[in-house]
């Protein structure tokens, strides 16, 4: 009897403690709180290594570096019992495609539109977690993308939704759009069901990628996405892939906002995850004019920021570069003498396709004397283009 009474008590404060969890979400503005197993995704560490192998992580050494954590949360916190998984809604009112229409614009990625939000979900995360561990007494550690986490398939396993063949998450509440955190606990916690696949037959996302950057379903090769690319890649981007970029110069929205799951998505509530009027549709004139503290000024607060100003320019010029625009010649000539040797490689790129192959071939003399390896490079290669 004592048994049975200690096992009703031990259940009641399980389903108890969730639920406080699930509240506090709410009030902290998550649109999903699920929560699963540390042991319920057993097959994501062999995933991520067959990944890192194929090499597919790109120059993202730190996915190599973190293998062994990242495979488990239990690799990471020998301790943790539960993961709470917790989603936040960022949708669009629009469909970021659009922007492509406009050459003269710049698209920035949908999240990256306004605050940052490793920022704004951390610190509702530490709120919750605080709550929680002192009404618990249990020990709490919160994460945000940063970490070593697979976030998505554990998002998939507490059913917050399935990983598409775009290898992001999909909810069948809100589509592709959705913002993810994590908070790990000793606390034993009720467990939810994970959710199942619904992507079917269909392969809108993979056929919207402008750069081919999956070679088969539920997988991605980092070195050909624009995200990655505009983000992530440090130096001079491959030639062949840069006319595929458009006018997308953070990031890349295409193979989320071609998922169908997305008729159900609504528009973000977080104000400070709702696009800011001149992230929008910036010009692209104007972004190619920022130095250094003028970059740090108009991006503060942004994730647009960290990528710093050199590599963020040299996204710009590729854009430039794809527009057609005569306009953009003078703009794009003043970068030939930026101090950074990839914006004035990107300058060079740029201008080889906006100029006249003559008028270009003048200025390539004029520039004869440069001594920077990736700039003469780009000069070499424009000139066997003209």
């Amino acid at each position: 009897m004592a048994g049975m009474q200690a096992a009703t008590k031990d259940q009641k404060r399980k389903l108890d403690l969730t639920q406080f969890i699930k509240a506090e979400a709410v009030a902290q503005g998550f649109d999903l709180c699920r929560v699963t197993r540390p042991d319920a995704i057993p097959n994501a560490g062999e995933r991520l290594s067959a990944f890192v192998a194929a090499g597919h992580h790109g120059t993202m050494e730190w996915m190599a570096e973190t293998m062994e954590r990242r495979s488990s949360p239990q690799a990471l916190w020998g301790d943790v019992r539960s993961v709470v998984m917790f989603g936040m809604n960022y949708g669009p009112d629009h469909d970021p495609r659009l922007l492509q229409e406009q050459p003269e614009k710049a698209a920035i990625s949908v999240y990256a539109r306004n605050r940052d939000y490793h920022d704004i979900i951390k610190g509702r995360l530490k709120e919750i977690a605080t709550r929680f561990a002192a009404r618990s007494g249990d020990d709490v550690k919160v994460f945000v993308d940063t970490a070593p986490v697979m976030e998505k398939p554990l998002a998939s396993a507490a059913g917050l939704g399935w990983q598409g063949k775009h290898t992001n998450l999909v909810s069948r509440d809100f589509g592709s759009w959705l913002f993810l955190g994590s908070l790990f606990t000793t606390a034993d916690l009720a467990i939810d069901d994970a959710e199942a696949d619904h992507c079917g037959r269909c392969r809108a996302c993979l056929d919207a990628c402008p750069t081919s950057a999956f070679p088969a379903p539920y997988q991605i090769d980092a070195r050909r996405c624009i995200s990655y690319l505009t983000i992530e890649h440090k130096g001079v981007i491959d030639p062949a892939l840069r006319p595929a970029f458009g006018n997308r110069i953070y990031g890349c929205d295409d193979c989320l906002a071609a998922c169908p799951w997305n008729k159900f998505a609504s528009v973000a509530r977080e104000m400070k995850l709702k696009a800011r009027e001149d992230l929008r549709e910036p010009d692209i004139a104007f972004l190619m004019t920022l130095d250094d503290a003028a970059f740090r000024s108009f991006f503060s607060g942004s994730p647009v920021k960290r990528i710093g100003r050199n590599r963020f320019v040299r996204n710009v010029l590729i854009a430039a570069g794809n527009s057609g625009l005569a306009s953009l010649v003078e703009p794009c000539k003043l970068l030939l003498q930026d101090a950074s040797p990839v914006v004035r490689a990107m300058a060079v790129w740029a201008l080889s396709r906006l100029m006249d192959p003559l008028e270009f071939n003048g200025l390539r003399e004029q520039h004869a004397g440069e001594t920077d390896d990736e700039v003469m490079d780009e000069w070499r290669m424009a000139g066997e283009r003209t």
